[in-house]
């Protein structure tokens, strides 16, 4: 269970990326963080894991509160907090399942790190997991020869194994075509559900958000505008995650007559048909 109080997050530039956000994700509920480009939700999931270090504020990690952890006790909480980037951060030399076992790095010796050596346990572990995610056929292939989509597979296999108590996901479909897409997002939801594990992901496109997430969090310029079911988020509500909360809803023309100003919001899959599954 995760619970952020009042996070906070200003540059030395003075920029504010985050103005005391308040939210939670618990259970095995998934969580899409939306919100325009710039609004902190990259910031957000960065401060969690504190890849990112917050300005202020507090986060709570089942009863954990990571803001006050040295580095010593940050490396062994990080083993909590699965992290799956956009840009998959995988090492492309190595196979499927080196990488996969990569994230149970945090729980051998340096020695066994050092020559990846893993026990029986993990090792089959990580078959598994490489099964629900449909590359039990390639664990010995390298990365550096999958898909994009297949790629992220493989960053959610590795997310997975570390057995969290969270998954961090930063905008996993921005390069993915849709179709694969909604794979990886079913997928995420299948985890959270099958392993009782609560998802977050940044995510652009409203319509995935809209069809996968059991919560839709929205911000807007570092500050929590919307918090609701995929039901909730009305025309209003995205008037306020990417106009602002403080721009009127609607124009008045020349008869005196009202318009709704029509401001395009990605409601629609956009990334690139290079990825597929």
């Amino acid at each position: 269970m995760l619970h952020v109080t009042n996070l906070q997050k200003t540059y030395d530039t003075g920029d504010e990326a985050l103005r005391g956000v308040t939210t939670s994700v618990e259970g095995s509920e998934t969580v899409a963080m939306i919100g325009p480009s710039g609004a902190g939700k990259s910031t957000f999931i960065r401060c969690v894991n504190r890849l990112t270090e917050p300005s202020g504020g507090e986060i709570d990690l089942d009863g954990t509160e990571l803001t006050a952890l040295d580095d010593d006790d940050l490396r062994a909480a990080r083993r909590d907090i699965g992290m799956i980037f956009q840009e998959y951060n995988l090492i492309e030399r190595l196979t499927v399942m080196e990488n996969v076992l990569s994230g149970r790095l945090g729980y051998v010796s340096a020695w066994q790190a050092f020559r990846r050596s893993f026990p029986p346990a993990d090792i089959e572990r990580a078959y598994g997991i490489l099964e629900q995610v449909g590359l039990d056929e390639m664990a010995d292939k390298r990365v550096d020869e999958l898909s994009g989509g297949q790629r992220q597979r493989v960053g959610i296999a590795r997310a997975v194994i570390q057995e969290p108590k969270i998954l961090l996901v930063d905008e996993p479909t921005s390069s993915l075509d849709p179709e694969t897409s909604d794979t990886v997002m079913r997928l995420l939801t299948d985890i959270a559900a099958d392993r009782s594990i609560p998802v977050l992901i940044n995510i652009h496109e409203v319509n995935l958000a809209l069809e996968h997430a059991d919560r839709i969090v929205g911000l807007h310029d570092g500050e929590l505008v919307f918090e609701g079911t995929p039901d909730d988020l009305d025309e209003a509500a995205l008037d306020r995650v990417y106009r602002g909360a403080d721009i009127p809803d609607t124009t008045t023309d020349g008869e005196g007559s009202t318009e709704t100003d029509d401001q395009e919001v990605p409601l629609t899959t956009t990334g690139s048909t290079a990825g597929g599954v």
